[in-house]
């Protein structure tokens, strides 16, 4: 059983169609990379998994259980946590307390403050000092911890790169090979091609608003993702190898 299974969903912003008939599968411990050029509906996809925009129709399973209609709050109980693009940290309070906010009560967790910070060095010695003060790297990958401190089954990574400088996102993406070597699921959306392909073990691209090109990313070429992520095929391409 995959652990997330998304059938035929459409997503509307009013009269506007941002996911049109969108099918996706992620397995259990698989780095899929979400890509496509702006408004190719890569963002309202992910906020439909995590319960922050209801589909128009379509489903949603999670583990084997449709969870279409369950709130996002009630889907980061069950394992699903969200990375928002841009960040959306508590400026006042510190590194540390960022991630606490996002702690469960279980003593067992399998995230911990000392884990997010050996998986993001970077934050080490930042530990005590507000989130406003941080550089854009080091504030993105307080976002990440903070979700990881709700010890989820699949992460959501909204746009990791943008905005930020060459060195911050080099330093993100060093510390997520860490991250996805513990066997995380995660689902990354992201416009940078060769960051996405250096770590997705599967690859779907999007083009308004609907899936253009899908398959393992090992088999897919880079004429292939670039054509299908500038819409340069006359008619979708979806790859369904394994």
């Amino acid at each position: 059983m995959s652990l997330l299974e998304v059938r035929a969903i459409d997503a509307k912003y009013g009269l506007l169609q941002a996911v049109r008939s969108v099918s996706l599968t992620i397995e259990e411990g698989e780095t899929h990379a979400l890509i496509g050029a702006n408004g190719a509906g890569k963002t309202t996809l992910l906020r439909v998994i995590a319960g922050a925009h209801r589909p128009a129709a379509g489903t949603v399973a999670f583990d084997g259980v449709d969870i279409t209609r369950i709130p996002a709050h009630k889907r980061v109980s069950l394992g699903i946590a969200l990375v928002p693009e841009g960040r959306r940290l508590f400026p006042g309070l510190s590194v540390e307390e960022n991630l606490k906010v996002a702690a469960g009560r279980r003593g067992d967790a399998a995230w911990t403050v000392d884990r997010v910070l050996e998986i993001f060095p970077m934050l080490q010695s930042r530990r005590t000092q507000s989130a406003s003060t941080l550089s854009g790297g080091e504030q993105q990958a307080t976002a990440i911890g903070r979700a990881l401190m709700c010890n989820p089954r699949l992460l959501l990574l909204d746009e990791v790169s943008l905005g930020l400088a060459p060195k911050a996102v080099a330093a993100v993406y060093e510390s997520l090979r860490g991250l996805i070597g513990s066997g995380t699921t995660v689902v990354l959306v992201e416009q940078d091609l060769g960051r996405a392909l250096a770590v997705a073990s599967r690859v779907t691209c999007m083009l308004h608003g609907a899936v253009v090109l899908e398959g393992a990313a090992a088999t897919l070429t880079r004429a292939e993702i670039t054509a299908a992520y500038f819409g340069v095929r006359s008619s979708p391409a979806v790859r369904a190898d394994s």
